[in-house]
């Protein structure tokens, strides 16, 4: 794999390591700044917000500067947005902060995804977008935890600080590494806009956010799950979160791997598992060893539709493939808002900690009959396309004959 690849995932490191680390340090910012809990939340849903506006933004921008550049303002905006964040003097400046390095979020990926899809021989895409967003996934296991522990013992400004020091060295590597992409010649708003006139580039876009949502309707009620159902301390979600991570990892590769061989029949496999696993998390909740195998498998099994998925969108979407790509990022930041408003709705219901499950199952349930859909419509278009193909010599033919009798 290319040295450029690395510099993505490093990149990749520092956004996942900010986007999920503030959820181990809300009590010490809410501390700090004096508001509430459900207050300090806003950090989390003010960042989501930001990639889901961000990314179509951003991806506008980039459509008028070449990617790598772009690649480097994004990262540039990045740390601007941590230091920000560890330096604010008051609630209202740390939520700007947050949302400013949020901005950057989806076109990143959007755009990494396209240069580490052309680093690479076609045959290989898949692989290559794998290995971009495993720096998203190994940051759920390094970055977080450490970034956590961080802010619990010498403060959460330092955790901030040394993410924009990630970003920094995200920044000086795709500078170095990344090799110059022009914007391809030709390529405008409108033509970036045409791709979501393009039933698969939508039908892959919902996937995303049903299958993906799919995955954090359970993982965000995580916590109270763990410790008022499976019976788990409330310090041993940390390493469950772990074991999450580990599986987000797994899937991550396999799916990056296969998705180049069978796209299609890997998300059928992926989805349909995972609907499976999320039902039955409601049942192993009760036990703490099938509990933990059950959240590596929720992890391995949601990360392994990524790369396939992103992937489609890239393919559905060629020849105009930035604003696509950086939106379905931002359908992953949807699904997660999604399902977690969803799992709210049943646990405020009375139906218990392990509901969300029962969402979580019926969301992913979903995205396979979509995968379903998208496929017996492909199947139509290419079966008509054969159809005409095989017939435009039959009216020459007729034409003819008409002239012979």
């Amino acid at each position: 794999m290319p040295l450029a690849l690395l510099a993505l995932a490093i990149g990749a490191f520092g956004i996942g390591t900010t986007e999920f680390v503030i959820m181990g340090l809300l009590p010490e910012v809410a501390a700090d700044f004096g508001v509430s809990i459900p207050t300090a939340g806003y950090l989390v849903s003010g960042y989501a917000l930001g990639v889901v506006l961000g990314a179509p933004l951003m991806s506008v921008l980039g459509t008028r500067i070449s990617r790598k550049r772009m690649l480097m303002l994004l990262m540039g905006l990045f740390i601007a947005g941590n230091l920000l964040s560890a330096l604010a003097p008051s609630f209202g400046v740390m939520l700007t902060g947050r949302v400013v390095a949020s901005l950057a979020h989806g076109a990143f990926f959007g755009i990494g995804s396209i240069v580490a899809a052309d680093l690479v021989a076609p045959e290989k895409k898949a692989g290559a977008i794998a290995m971009m967003f495993t720096g998203l996934t190994v940051a759920n296991v390094v970055g977080v935890p450490l970034g956590t522990f961080i802010g619990q013992s010498y403060g959460w400004r330092l955790t901030f600080a040394a993410v924009a020091v990630l970003g920094v060295l995200g920044l000086a590597g795709v500078a170095r590494l990344v090799p110059e992409m022009p914007r391809p010649e030709g390529v405008r708003l409108r033509h970036e806009l045409a791709a979501f006139r393009n039933v698969q580039v939508l039908l892959a876009m919902a996937m995303t956010v049903l299958g993906f949502g799919g995955v954090f309707a359970a993982i965000t009620y995580l916590a109270p799950m763990m410790t008022g159902v499976a019976g788990y301390s409330a310090g041993s979600v940390t390493w469950l979160l772990v074991l999450f991570g580990l599986g987000m990892v797994g899937g991550n590769l396999i799916g990056g791997k296969f998705a180049d061989r069978a796209l299609m029949p890997l998300l059928y496999v992926s989805l349909g598992a995972l609907a499976l696993v999320l039902a039955l998390f409601t049942v192993t909740a009760h036990h703490q060893v099938a509990a933990a195998v059950t959240i590596v498998l929720i992890g391995g099994l949601g990360f392994a539709t990524v790369p396939p998925l992103q992937k489609r969108v890239l393919d559905q979407a060629a020849g105009a493939p930035t604003l696509a790509s950086a939106v379905n990022i931002g359908a992953f930041n949807l699904g997660n808002a999604l399902a977690a408003w969803l799992g709210g709705l049943v646990i405020a219901a009375g139906l218990g900690y392990t509901a969300p499950n029962w969402v979580g199952a019926v969301l992913a349930g979903s995205a396979l009959g979509l995968a379903f859909l998208s496929s017996a419509l492909e199947r139509r278009t290419d079966a008509r396309s054969r159809v005409v193909a095989g017939s435009l010599p039959e009216p020459a033919a007729l034409s003819a004959a008409a002239v012979r009798r």
